[in-house]
């Protein structure tokens, strides 16, 4: 995972996109000064924060890293109702009531 530098040009640079490139990797942002690069995994961070982080209290990282993994594989990913899919949970068996 590359870490945010303190300079955002850094990211947009030739160089860097070239090197991308040349290792077989895609950039995960778009043009310089973008506002909706991020946005989407944000919001996620954000929704995770709230729903469960704030929530629970963790004795070690891996027994946070464990409970977070089984809330996103087993209840964020496949069950919650997500706006961007008007309402429904990704596998359907969550609906908005009418």
């Amino acid at each position: 995972m590359l870490q945010r530098p303190v300079e955002s040009a850094q990211y947009t640079s030739l160089a860097f996109g070239r090197t991308l490139r040349q290792s077989g990797l895609v950039a995960s942002i778009g043009s310089r000064g973008d506002a909706y690069d991020n946005a989407a995994c944000e919001s996620v961070i954000s929704t995770l924060k709230v729903e469960w982080i704030k929530r629970h209290r963790y004795e070690s990282r891996d027994q946070a890293r464990l409970s977070i993994f089984r809330y996103i594989e087993t209840f964020y990913n496949p069950r919650r109702r997500h706006s961007s899919l008007g309402g429904i949970s990704p596998d359907g068996s969550v609906r908005r009531s009418v």
